[in-house]
């Protein structure tokens, strides 16, 4: 066992000479993990991901989802995701870059999915998110709200809610919003 030690000591050794460097980042337990989530994604065809800071940062990345059925359907809705090196214990934080009408997504982008905040556990990961974002484009839930506007709307009148979807996804306005095009 000890000589295992000394090995992988020496091998360090050798690739800082190699290099020329003195310094090599340690990843921390949550950025191993998402490295682990990330190369086992299994997205559908309707959700990208990308990191606009480069593969080598990790911790804060990007997901287009564009749902393919539903009120939603033909729009195109971008999510922040920022992940704390502590993750999995907690849950990544999620925002919503799209300006959207939805139940369950505030005008500020903030986004009521229960496995982000009281449901989340460690065994989760970012498919599971992912798949959990796209779901609230397929059935928005009217019960939980985050807007509750547009949450009463779809209770009390699901084709006016249908309406106000595609006005807001157009580029239009939903009472005093202006909402931008995503369609």
């Amino acid at each position: 066992m000890i000589r295992l030690f000394k090995v992988k000591e020496k091998q360090r050794e050798l690739a800082e000479n190699a290099n020329g460097a003195s310094h090599v980042k340690k990843q921390s337990a949550g950025e191993l993990r998402l490295h682990k989530d990330i190369s086992e994604l299994n997205l559908p065809k309707s959700c990208n991901i990308c990191f606009p800071n480069g593969k080598d940062e990790l911790m804060n990345f990007e997901v287009t989802i564009r749902p393919d059925e539903g009120f939603y359907s033909g729009g195109t809705f971008s999510f922040t995701f920022q992940v704390a090196p502590i993750y999995p214990h907690e849950a990544p934080k999620v925002k919503c870059k799209t300006k959207v009408y939805h139940p369950n997504i505030d005008l500020e982008g903030n986004v009521c999915l229960n496995i982000l905040r009281e449901d989340w556990k460690p065994v989760l990961n970012i498919n599971t998110v992912i798949y959990g974002l796209y779901h609230l484009f397929t059935e928005p839930n009217y019960e939980d709200p985050l807007n509750h506007d547009a949450a009463a709307v779809l209770r009390d009148n699901p084709k006016m809610f249908e309406s106000n979807v595609r006005r807001a996804m157009a580029g239009g306005y939903v009472g005093q919003t202006l909402f931008p095009r995503c369609i």
